[in-house]
Formats: C-alpha cells, sequence, structure tokens
C-alpha cells in the first residue's frame, strides 16, 4: 500500500456527501460511540448525503436505513440498497439472481471451509443475508491467523465464487457486482449524478480490503488510521488517511467536512 495523504490536506470545501464503511470505520470494537454518531447527525443536519457500505446483511440495513441519519444503505458488499422514499422502505438490487443452484454452492463452500479452517465460524448475522456466505474470523470467534485468512479466501476462488475481507468477516458470492457497484446505481437512479464526472463531490472513508474498490475509485478516498492493519491484504489503498482509529477517525473527517461548510 502507497503512503497516504495526512486527511487534513484533503479539499473538503466542495463535499456533498459522504459514503462510509460501517465496522472498524463507523463502530469502535463493535460499538458506536455517541462522538461517532452525533458526527452523522451533524452532517445530516448540515445537508450532506449519507450513505453508508458495509457487508452486513439485509435484515440490519433495513434497521440502518429506518433508523440512522442516513439516505441509503448499501448492503452485502454491494448487492442492493436500501433506502426511505416517500415514507416507504424501498430497494434496488444490483444482483437479483440469488437462485438454488448458488445456494447449494454456498452450502457447499461452508461445509468445506468449517472442515479443512478449524477456528473458522460462520457469521452470527447468516440468517439475515439474502446473497452471500459470511465467514467469522475474529468477530465472535477467537481471531485467526493471516495464514487462516487465506484459506478461507483460497476455497472461496476454488469454486468461482467472488471473495472480500472486512475487518471481522470473509465474504464470498456468486455476482459480477461489489461495493462500488451499488455506488454507481445509487448515485445515478437516486441523485441523478455521473460518478465518473463528479468523482470530487463525494467523499468515501472505510478500513478494510473489502474497500479497496472505493480507494481505488475515489479521488477523495480516506482510510481510517486501522487501515494500516491490512497492508498486506491491500493492493491499493486510500488517497488520505486519519491520525485517529475506527469511530474518532470517521469524527475526524465528519470535522473536516462541517469546518469546510
Amino acid at each position: 500500500m502507497e503512503e497516504c495523504k495526512p486527511v487534513s490536506q484533503l479539499n473538503a470545501a466542495n463535499v456533498r456527501g459522504l459514503f462510509f464503511d460501517i465496522d472498524d470505520t463507523f463502530s469502535t470494537q463493535g460499538k458506536i460511540t455517541p462522538e461517532t454518531y452525533q458526527a452523522a447527525w451533524k452532517l445530516y443536519k448540515a445537508g450532506k448525503i449519507l450513505v453508508p457500505l458495509t457487508g452486513r446483511p439485509a435484515g440490519w440495513c433495513d434497521h440502518i436505513a429506518r433508523m440512522w441519519p442516513v439516505h441509503a444503505v448499501i448492503g452485502e458488499n454491494g448487492a442492493f440498497y436500501c433506502m426511505l422514499k416517500d415514507g416507504t422502505m424501498q430497494k434496488r438490487y444490483t444482483e437479483k439472481d440469488c437462485s438454488g443452484e448458488k445456494r447449494k454452492k454456498m452450502a457447499d463452500i461452508k461445509k468445506e471451509i468449517l472442515k479443512k479452517v478449524p477456528g473458522a465460524g460462520i457469521a452470527s448475522d447468516q440468517p439475515w443475508r439474502e446473497f452471500d456466505l459470511a465467514v467469522d474470523y475474529g468477530e465472535d470467534v477467537p481471531r485467526l491467523s493471516t495464514i487462516k485468512i487465506e484459506r478461507i479466501m483460497d476455497i472461496f476462488k476454488s469454486h468461482g465464487a467472488n471473495v472480500r475481507i472486512s475487518s471481522i468477516h470473509v465474504n464470498g458470492w456468486f455476482g459480477e457486482y461489489d461495493k462500488l457497484t451499488a455506488v454507481r446505481l445509487y448515485v445515478k437512479q437516486e441523485l441523478g449524478m455521473d460518478l465518473d464526472k463528479d468523482n470530487t463531490d463525494f467523499v468515501f472513508i472505510g478500513d478494510s480490503p473489502n474497500d479497496e474498490p472505493l480507494f481505488s475509485f475515489f479521488k477523495n478516498s480516506v482510510g481510517v488510521a486501522n487501515v494500516r492493519d491490512y497492508e498486506a491484504f491491500l493492493e491499493t489503498g486510500p488517497a488520505y488517511i486519519t491520525k485517529a482509529r475506527s469511530g474518532m477517525g470517521f469524527v475526524e473527517l465528519a470535522d473536516l467536512i462541517l469546518a469546510a461548510t
């Protein structure tokens, strides 16, 4: 991962919105602190577009879209986005095929991982997922070694699945999409904008390898300080980095955007 600039050097004067990862970017050690949640509310009240991007399941995203100060939520690493619109929950899919054949393949992958990677578990939020399989390597199980994480990834790949690492899970799915696919769809359909032309109207902030497509695409891409924990898995890192880790890194970026508003 190349050297990142301090986030203080980011020009936030024309930023219209913020896309942000949740686990270990917005949250801190599994909790959302008062400071971080208040920072989101300040951005929301200032008229900034707020859209979290997460590997978390559809069931969680429904709650987030209803209860948090956000305009939409992108879930399961880009399979869909959902939002409250005209008082009702609406969902737009980037991947509509969740066929029985794909589910069977996922079941086979699950069995193989649990057999061949001691200590790995299935994410506790798996029952609320529509498309992917989330393998827990550090949320509710003792954190696995890099070698075991790579073994999990190799098993997904051997079955032809796409795979991404978050700060707690290894996620695999069948389908040609990622977080950036869903961001493009949201910006086009809901904002009527061309993300290629309007790239610098937005900032993205994340922390882990499943954020790499966003780090690569956004000129104003930011990593919270703990992104350095995943340098071994990242070919392309963020353009900027915060001093603080996790949620306080989010606060650091929010304060910069608000000061420039």
